[in-house]
């Protein structure tokens, strides 16, 4: 980046931060702060800081127009001291970070900006499912990045105590680590028999369950060929099998609403387990794990400007998140309204606040958001004026 491009950012952050109102995270006193300058050379971060090294926090991004801004998840005794031993830890949010680039199924080199960016939101959505859904957390915050993907805070009381390998066990779970057949399930006495019942009462085996219903209810619904044909898709399942899950979903609907997967022999078990990999594919979330589990993370600021992109770290309530648009919605009023010249040196096609731009290289005149967008990116220098 060339110094003039710094130089033209640098000011314009600083334009956008003195109308902007940014919010602090609860006990900002408590927390590290830390963020990256626009300087040359290898990205440095600037840490170890506390709002009272800091002063008032609207004044330092006024001041100092940070390329990158953080906060820390930890709460500290002392959140300035430069050892994170002599910090004395009083607890720690629980965050969790979806990258679009790094989702399964995702290649950076294939696919856009934007497609990345809708698959990180098909993971958000699971994730939040699950924090509500199955762990029950309440102070949930959804936040846009800026860049790669979304941020979830969870500031429940419960959690904050949590040690790192606490917090593990819940990246697995949701993440669906380990979670197979044998431990969605348990084995009950029924008279002189036992009999194996899916832990209907939460959890995966719920979402097991629910799926294992949703398709009883279908194959009820069908001709008898067609279900059989539906039976026969999954995995080991051919026609001796079909026909007996058939008949147990036919003749022992109650039993399978109930959990017990017995009625049927070895077929609906094997469904079960098929379903039950299905589920877990469609279901989890696919979380960077070093995030949750690192009690002393600093995460992106909401509200503040993401230097790689120009966009605002957005906060989205919870009502909102499917309808977001990250190409439209944390876009700065800033660099709104008027054009700006750059000089293209890496061209191709940006899709940004419903629109598409096709950039030749060279010098081109486009909407100041664009020119932020492709300067903070590395794809464009700022025109000579």
């Amino acid at each position: 980046m060339e110094e003039r491009t710094r130089a033209y950012l640098r000011g314009r952050f600083r334009d956008h931060y003195r109308r902007a109102e940014v919010s602090v995270p609860p006990a900002p006193q408590a927390r590290e702060w830390g963020y990256i300058p626009w300087t040359t050379g290898p990205t440095t971060m600037v840490r170890h800081q506390s709002l009272l090294e800091l002063g008032e926090l609207s004044d330092f991004l006024r001041r100092e127009r940070p390329r990158h801004v953080y906060f820390s998840a930890g709460r500290y005794d002392d959140p300035g001291a430069d050892e994170m031993d002599d910090k004395g830890w009083r607890g720690s949010d629980l965050v969790f970070d979806i990258d679009a680039d790094h989702l399964p199924g995702v290649d950076p080199q294939r696919d856009g900006y934007g497609e990345m960016l809708a698959a990180g939101k098909d993971e958000l959505l699971a994730l939040l499912d699950l924090l509500e859904a199955d762990l029950g957390f309440e102070d949930v915050t959804v936040v846009f990045s800026g860049g790669r993907g979304y941020h979830a805070h969870v500031r429940d009381e419960g959690v904050r105590d949590l040690d790192r390998d606490r917090r593990r066990e819940i990246v697995d779970y949701v993440r669906g680590e380990g979670v197979d057949l044998d431990a969605i399930q348990r084995t009950e006495m029924g008279g002189t028999a036992t009999r194996r019942v899916l832990k209907t009462d939460g959890g995966w085996g719920r979402r097991v369950h629910r799926r294992l219903l949703g398709l009883a209810d279908d194959l009820l619904a069908m001709d008898e060929e067609a279900a059989l044909d539906r039976l026969r898709e999954f995995d080991r399942i051919g026609e001796g099998r079909a026909k007996t899950i058939l008949g147990a979903v036919s003749e022992d609907y109650e039993k399978l609403a109930s959990g017990n997967i017995e009625r049927g022999g070895p077929g609906i078990r094997q469904l079960a387990k098929v379903m039950t990999g299905e589920v877990v594919a469609d279901e989890s979330a696919a979380i960077d794990e070093p995030v949750t589990t690192d009690v002393r993370r600093l995460i992106r600021l909401p509200g503040s400007l993401h230097g790689g992109t120009g966009f605002e770290v957005t906060p989205i309530p919870r009502e909102e998140v499917e309808a977001f648009d990250p190409l439209v919605d944390p876009i700065p009023e800033t660099f709104v309204g008027h054009d700006v010249t750059v000089e293209v040196t890496d061209p191709g096609t940006v899709e940004l606040d419903g629109e598409s731009f096709r950039l030749p290289a060279g010098e081109v005149s486009v909407p100041e958001y664009v020119a932020v967008f492709l300067m903070a990116r590395g794809r464009a220098e700022k025109g000579r004026e």
